[in-house]
């Protein structure tokens, strides 16, 4: 059996020497991490290299290739994530809250600390990989990484150049580990190791995600699963709505921010979806149509009826659904029934039915006129992000380094007693 054990054990005696760590030791790391990073480039390109071969005989398809790829503008942005991330204002010791209880004798302030321990289980991105060490390690908290089988070799030559940053810098190299090991029983024991791991990140599929729910006794941030949409008003200009779902939908279909859903206003619809149908067919989206639009573009040469099904359904892929509504309330309801709460935008050119769309949307990112595409930890300046969180608990959105610290209570007095 894999030796967890030892693993959260000298995880957690990182993460009490990670506390001890000045700010600028901190950042100095990090740069000396991004530093390896791009000297051992090669290294990690040759690693991956296997992985991809892997996966290809696997049969995979072109978008997970797409994910697990190393290349060296991949290595350029992990090391630029860690450089930028060692430049954030650390949330570390800010004073949350303060109170003097004259009447008592004690004076009580509330500051910001390390998780202590942060397990994060992600799938075939290795990117993830550095990221997830920038963020962790810019907070004080030690990180044990499970990725997927399929990114094994890549993962554990990214930790390996990163404990050398570490080694170089006098820093724990228990900072960071990774579980070599991806059996499934291996994750399971992972997932209850709750007496050394304080917090546990899930990122990946929906099926990852849910079988962390449900094996966890470890605290988890769900980080959900992407079925966007984008709502095109009665109001929308048409060119926009055509430019910005053609953006959201094939920018990169493998990303958790894609557009996956149509909604479009029946008055609107047949003079909006034969533009935008134009659009998608230059990159062959196929588009699953409800019986209302299926109508309106039926020589659209991609073109399939819908289920019930597609409108829950992430496709990762070159294909969306398309649903017709008649009211913009009908449209809110129809998003809140089938969306995973990650990201909705409307096109519009009303002003009160763009607020009313972003009030009563229940989604950690609402957009107005602009592409799903932006919700990322870099775009809204977080810096390399550990996950786009979809519940509503502690962290929601892309998190960055707020959402990696919790919180203690500082209180003195002198001699104080209870009165």
């Amino acid at each position: 059996m894999y030796d967890l054990l030892s693993l959260g054990q000298n995880a957690k005696k990182a993460s009490i020497e990670l506390i001890k760590l000045s700010e600028q030791k901190r950042a100095e790391t990090l740069l000396e991490g991004a530093k390896m990073l791009r000297q051992n480039a090669d290294y990690l390109m040759a690693e991956n290299t296997v992985d991809i071969e892997n996966a290809k005989k696997k049969g995979m398809s072109d978008a997970f290739i797409d994910r697990l790829a190393l290349t060296s503008s991949v290595i350029e942005g992990m090391a630029i994530g860690l450089e930028q991330v060692a430049t954030l204002e650390s949330p570390l010791g800010q004073e949350v809250y303060s109170h003097e209880n004259k009447e008592q004798g004690i004076s009580i302030v509330k500051k910001n600390v390390p998780f202590g321990v942060v397990g994060i289980i992600y799938e075939s991105r290795p990117n993830v990989t550095a990221d997830a060490f920038a963020l962790c390690f810019k907070t004080a908290n030690a990180v044990i990484l499970k990725g997927g089988s399929d990114s094994l070799r890549s993962n554990i030559a990214i930790v390996k150049v990163l404990k050398m940053a570490l080694k170089n810098m006098s820093v724990d190299q228990n900072a960071i580990s990774v579980i070599e090991d991806t059996s499934r029983e291996t994750t399971t024991e992972f997932m209850k190791l709750n007496k050394y791991v304080d917090l546990l990140i899930p990122r990946g599929s929906a099926s990852l995600i849910r079988a962390t729910m449900e094996n966890s006794t470890i605290p988890i941030i769900e980080t959900g699963t992407g079925n966007c949409h984008i709502y095109v008003d009665e109001f929308a200009d048409v060119d926009m709505s055509a430019s910005v779902i053609f953006n959201a939908k094939t920018q990169r279909y493998s990303v958790c921010n894609a557009c996956e859903s149509l909604v479009i206003h029946s008055k609107i619809i047949k003079n909006a979806l034969p533009k935008i149908a134009e659009r998608l067919k230059e990159k062959q989206v196929v588009i699953r149509a409800d019986e209302r639009s299926y109508d309106i573009i039926k020589d659209y040469p991609y073109l399939e009826i819908a289920t019930e099904e597609d409108f829950y359904t992430e496709y990762g892929k070159a294909m969306i659904s398309v649903k017709t509504v008649d009211n913009i309330e009908e449209a809110i309801s129809h998003i809140n029934e089938h969306n995973t709460r990650h990201s909705e935008s409307i096109i519009t050119e009303n002003e009160d039915n763009a607020q009313k769309f972003l009030d009563e949307i229940d989604a950690s990112s609402v957009y107005h006129n602009a592409s799903t595409r932006f919700t990322d930890g870099f775009v809204f300046g977080l810096g390399a992000e550990i996950g786009i969180s979809t519940q509503k608990l502690h962290a929601r959105g892309p998190m960055g380094l707020s959402a990696l610290v919790t919180t203690k209570y500082y209180i003195k007095g002198d001699g104080a007693v209870r009165k």
